[in-house]
C-alpha cells in the first residue's frame, strides 16, 4: 500500500506578482524550491491564506534569491500581490519508507526570505 503525504511546503511566503498572460504554473525563488526539495515542473498544491483559495499546478524556477513568488496563467486569478501562500507537494510512500521519512518545511519572512528549513522526524512517531 502506498500513502499519500506532505513531502515539503514552503510556509507562509507572500505572492510578489500574478502574470495572466503567461501559461501557467506558479513561479518561485529557485532557492526556496531547492531547500524545500521541490523540482521544477513537480505539482504543488497552493492554499491562498488571505480568500481560502486552494488549487493544484507546477512549480517553475524564478531566480535564486530574488523572493519571486508569482502565479501565472489561470492561476494568477486566484490571489493578489501581498497575499499569504502555503505551497505543498505530496509523496508516495510504502509502509517501509515511513520509517524513514521526515517533511521538509521551508520557513520564510515577509519578503519570502528564508529564515529556517525544519524537518519534522517526530511527526510519524506518534503514528
Amino acid at each position: 500500500m502506498q500513502r499519500t503525504l506532505l513531502l515539503a511546503k514552503i510556509h507562509n511566503c507572500t505572492l510578489t506578482g500574478a502574470n495572466i498572460n503567461y501559461v501557467g504554473s506558479i513561479s518561485i525563488d529557485e532557492m526556496l524550491l531547492e531547500k524545500a526539495g521541490i523540482v521544477p515542473y513537480e505539482q504543488v498544491q497552493v492554499v491562498n491564506v488571505a480568500n481560502g483559495e486552494r488549487f493544484i499546478t507546477y512549480a517553475i524556477k524564478a531566480p535564486a534569491n530574488s523572493g519571486i513568488i508569482e502565479l501565472n496563467g489561470a492561476a494568477a486569478r486566484l490571489g493578489i500581490v501581498g497575499d499569504r501562500l502555503i505551497i505543498m507537494a505530496y509523496g508516495q510512500f510504502s509502509s517501509e519508507e515511513l520509517k524513514y521519512y521526515s517533511p521538509t518545511v521551508v520557513i520564510v519572512d515577509e519578503k519570502n526570505r528564508l529564515l529556517e528549513v525544519r524537518h519534522y522526524d517526530d511527526l510519524l512517531s506518534k503514528v
